[in-house]
């Protein structure tokens, strides 16, 4: 819906695509791009308190400066656009990171003063790569949560065992069912594993080693594999989209370069006909 609302814009005579072309111009863009970035760094030099100390006010200025010209954009696409910028979830959520800057962050609403550095994920909405992946990754969600649901098998089968085997020698690691699966949750990140959880198990039980490296097999590089892959099949999916809605354009701007052409042929024929009569 972006895209096709923009390039038609950008085709359309008067002030509408005059303002469509002039924000679509590499430099406005540029610009944009490096407002929003100088904007993350002034919001993360603020948690600085001797830097606020000396020169906080001209940061503060600089900050509301910025401020203002990111409304100013937001203002100019949706007179240009209309409703249809409303249609684009993109443009939806730049307007609401540059809203929650015009709410008064007082009292109970202080914290949309932390949210103000979700400007910098306007980046996402600029830089068409990292726009590519965001929305592969949401693509990709329905495949995620099947993947998901195999792990919440696996921890709980897992998690099962675990408990019924060494709750009694090691009640605060597998106490409970909650307890093992915070257990295994660490055992999965492979974060002091083999020291702190398999090691004092195996000195009771020697056996214990199978049941962990079955379960890192199974969960550390099978499960998250299946998330990599699910994720690179979703952005290759919407590469081959684009590449086919790219195709589409150049067959239909083929068809039309060749109904002109035999337009003009039709007219060259009507004209030597009418001469040859004459």
């Amino acid at each position: 819906m972006h895209q096709d609302v923009h390039t038609e814009l950008l085709n359309t005579p008067g002030w509408r695509g005059d303002i469509e072309r002039f924000m679509s111009r590499p430099f406005i863009q540029h610009l944009l791009i490096t407002l929003i970035i100088v904007n993350a760094g002034i919001l993360g030099i603020e948690t600085n308190p001797e830097i606020m100390a000396s020169i906080g006010h001209e940061l503060i200025l600089l900050d509301h400066a910025i401020l203002w010209v990111f409304i100013a954009e937001i203002v100019l696409l949706i007179a240009a656009r209309g409703w249809h910028f409303f249609k684009d979830p993109w443009c939806i959520f730049d307007f609401l990171v540059v809203a929650i800057a015009l709410v008064p962050a007082t009292g109970s609403l202080s914290v949309l003063r932390a949210l103000r550095v979700l400007r910098i994920l306007r980046l996402i909405n600029k830089i068409e790569s990292m726009r590519r992946v965001v929305s592969a990754l949401l693509g990709s969600l329905p495949g995620l949560g099947s993947v998901f649901g195999l792990v919440l098998i696996v921890f709980y089968v897992s998690g099962v065992i675990a408990t019924n085997m060494y709750s009694a020698e090691f009640p605060e690691r597998f106490g409970t069912l909650g307890m093992s699966f915070y257990t295994l949750f660490q055992v999965m990140t492979l974060e002091g594993w083999s020291e702190e959880i398999a090691r004092p198990i195996m000195a009771i039980y020697p056996s214990a080693w199978i049941f962990f490296l079955i379960f890192i097999f199974i969960s550390t590089f099978i499960v998250v594999n299946l998330f990599v892959a699910v994720i690179v099949d979703s952005i290759n999916s919407i590469k081959h989209h684009e590449e086919n809605k790219g195709n589409e354009h150049k067959e239909e701007d083929v068809a039309a370069n060749i109904r002109a052409l035999r337009q003009e042929i039709a007219e060259l024929k009507t004209m030597i006909k009418s001469n040859d009569l004459r």
